[in-house]
């Protein structure tokens, strides 16, 4: 909010998290907001470290798939492939990807992501992170969402 308070929405303002130089708007880091990332994360307690590529994914896409998976149990969807549908035709979803219950099940692996879920849940306390009954039970069993 902070960087939002000062007028800086991104490109359109010429200033957001970067600073954008005209005319190509190269962006470049500005030391202003690294300041007042460093204070707030100070003032809130926050110890700042380095995030792997690896746990953006994981803290991006596992709670999606998280979600599919109560969705099916909720039955608002058939099966999984209707939520992999949805997603690659209305959200953008990779084709080659498969949608996110596809690639839950034949990349990544279910209790892989369960796993995660738990480690993230724990650490943070949020029950955000609980993995869905669905998957509980289909890591349990050992089977995949295709199964359902």
């Amino acid at each position: 909010d902070a960087i939002c308070e000062l007028g800086r929405f991104g490109q359109k303002t010429g200033a957001g998290y970067y600073k954008y130089n005209l005319p190509d708007r190269t962006p470049i880091p500005d030391p202003e907001v690294e300041k007042i990332i460093e204070e707030t994360s100070k003032k809130l307690g926050i110890t700042r470290r380095a995030i792997s590529d690896q746990e953006i994914l994981e803290r991006a896409l596992y709670p999606m798939v998280n979600e599919g998976a109560k969705i099916l149990e909720e039955g608002m969807a058939q099966r999984a492939l209707d939520i992999d549908v949805i997603w690659v035709n209305g959200y953008g979803w990779p084709v080659y990807r498969g949608g996110p219950m596809w690639w839950a099940d034949n990349v990544v692996g279910l209790k892989t992501i369960h796993d995660a879920l738990l480690k993230y849940r724990d650490a943070s306390g949020d029950p955000f992170w609980e993995p869905a009954p669905l998957l509980k039970k289909l890591v349990q069993e050992g089977k995949k969402f295709s199964t359902v």
